[in-house]
């Protein structure tokens, strides 16, 4: 009697477990959220050609540059979520590879690139957190390979406060890095 009481149990859960899912396949998406990333990516490069302040030399003299031009949280996060799921993406290509039959010079070098991705991610966020310190309301740092752009929420907006913060990501990184900080007002 017992063994028919689980057993009616377990039928009850799973049939529970494939109706939420046949709702959750059917149920369409949200397209108003893809529709504001899309419009704030669109706002983004029209502002990035409209508006941009006098370059700022580094200490190796290398050029940057500071810009302004406003922003919300919103902006922030979804910036962030776009560079953590291109990452996302590119280990999940490369721990294809892993499991893939390729050479072990290969899987050893797709290895270190997963390595330097999550590296690449700790150093933007130490960056992000030592700029916030900085009395900023917040901060996004985007590392691409020798380039680091810098996004802040300031109220202040001035080449003095964007050479403090270049000098910061280059004792973090590196002299050879190319800094470009951009500030937006809250």
């Amino acid at each position: 009697m017992l063994l028919k009481k689980q057993t009616v149990w377990l039928l009850t859960m799973l049939s529970l477990v494939v109706v939420l899912s046949v709702y959750y396949i059917t149920t369409p998406q949200k397209p108003a959220n893809d529709m504001a990333v899309s419009e704030e990516k669109k706002k983004d490069q029209e502002n990035k050609k409209t508006t941009a302040a006098e370059p700022a030399k580094n200490e190796k003299g290398a050029s940057a540059k500071a810009v302004t031009e406003p922003a919300n949280d919103e902006v922030f996060e979804a910036m962030r979520m776009d560079i953590e799921d291109q990452r996302n993406k590119e280990k999940e290509d490369l721990n294809v590879a892993l499991a893939s039959d390729i050479s072990t010079k290969e899987k050893n070098a797709a290895f270190e690139k997963i390595k330097d991705l999550d590296k690449l991610s700790v150093t933007e966020g130490l960056l992000e957190s030592q700029i916030v310190a900085m009395n900023y309301e917040g901060a996004l740092v985007k590392i691409d390979g020798n380039n680091v752009h810098v996004l802040v929420k300031s109220k202040k907006q001035s080449n003095t406060a964007a050479n403090e913060i270049m000098n910061t990501v280059t004792k973090e990184i590196g002299s050879s890095a190319n800094v470009a900080v951009e500030f937006q007002p809250k």
